[in-house]
């Protein structure tokens, strides 16, 4: 079924970096900010309304500013740059949060924790807290220089020289299934159609020419800052033991391991809800919860299939008018039956009622 999803609202904007590169800035929601470091692979305008990409920005920006952006090279930010390097990136970090007033919460995923560590520890008072998920602080060649990491390494560079953004079956098995094993066609297509948008051919093989050499492992340790660690414990992208890891050299890091293959969770699976219910414990408390969702932490998912439940909608109905599977529905449900600790939907629908 073709899914009839509007994108959620946004604002673009644009940043110049230190050396002239415009850098493309996503801003939605209203609260304290969220800003999420770079990383590989965005597009400011398509990542609303991508099976991978959209949940993770529909509940990032519920409660909070949620403030991403396109790195150099990638999506609307400007594509024939010459320096493509990890200072660089940092530079843009910090050109991006210097936009923003106050302190934030920073959230780094993939490369982005290693960017969040490294801006963390340059700008202190710049950042309340920091979340970090599917992490890694040293690179495939910085953590190890054995003759298999360098082939593996070389492997992936020349999937990548060949195969980027083409309908090479070859690629596309191996480098989708490294970031979503467990997505579905339509997710798999998306992850292709966001390779061929995202960024040029050169340009990837140049960041992931980047991403094999980083390494942060000596500034994590030297962190204070209230750090929430998460990764999946058959992540096919970035090995378990890199979070746990880090985990260990950051002080008084909390580290929370997801039941997933996936290196990008998706909105579908157990794992989605233990890390959005682990990152609501985590963040302080906003006033921008409707009440069902403040008391029974609803996803946005669950709150929009519970809305029309109350208004007396059968599954049929609601999955035609949220572009959802009847079998969707039916699961959104029974979670959210769960949650709010009712058994039946004219129960739900009367706790909905007085409460919100």
């Amino acid at each position: 079924m073709s899914k009839a999803y509007k994108p959620a609202h946004q604002k673009i904007s644009f940043v110049t970096a230190h050396d002239g590169v415009r850098i493309a800035v996503a801003k939605m929601g209203k609260g304290p900010t969220i800003l999420k470091a770079g990383n590989w692979l965005s597009h400011a305008t398509h990542d609303g309304e991508s099976p991978i990409w959209r949940h993770w920005l529909q509940e990032l920006s519920r409660d909070h500013q949620f403030i991403r952006y396109d790195l150099r090279g990638c999506g609307l930010s400007d594509r024939d740059v010459e320096d493509i390097s990890f200072d660089a990136w940092l530079f843009d970090l910090e050109a991006v949060a210097d936009a923003i007033d106050g302190p934030v919460t920073l959230l780094g995923l993939s490369q982005g924790c290693a960017l969040s560590i490294a801006f963390a520890l340059r700008h202190p008072k710049k950042v309340e807290r920091l979340i970090l998920v599917g992490s890694y602080a040293q690179g495939m060649l910085a953590r190890s220089d054995t003759p298999n990491a360098r082939l593996e390494a070389d492997t992936l560079a020349n999937l990548v020289h060949l195969g980027w953004g083409k309908e090479v079956p070859a690629f596309n098995q191996v480098f989708t299934h490294l970031f979503v094993p467990s997505g579905t066609p339509e997710q798999h297509s998306w992850w292709r159609r966001l390779e061929r948008e995202s960024a040029s051919p050169k340009i990837a093989l140049r960041t992931l020419e980047v991403l094999h050499k980083i390494d942060v492992l000596a500034d994590a340790a030297k962190l204070d800052v209230p750090t929430l660690i998460f990764h999946a414990n058959d992540d096919a992208r970035i090995p378990f033991d890199e979070g746990r890891k880090l985990a260990a050299v950051i002080a008084g890091a909390q580290f929370v391991a997801l039941d997933s293959a996936n290196h990008i969770l998706l909105e579908t699976e157990p794992a989605w809800e233990v890390f959005l219910s682990t990152l609501r414990t985590f963040l302080p408390e906003t006033k921008t919860h409707r009440p069902i969702n403040a008391t029974y932490h609803l996803t946005n998912a669950e709150e929009d299939v519970v809305a029309l439940v109350a208004k007396g909608m059968g599954n049929h109905e609601i999955a035609n008018v949220l572009g959802k599977s009847e079998k969707t529905v039916r699961n959104q449900i029974t979670v959210a039956l769960d949650k709010v600790g009712v058994r039946s939907r004219s129960e739900l629908i009367v706790k909905v009622l007085s409460e919100g």
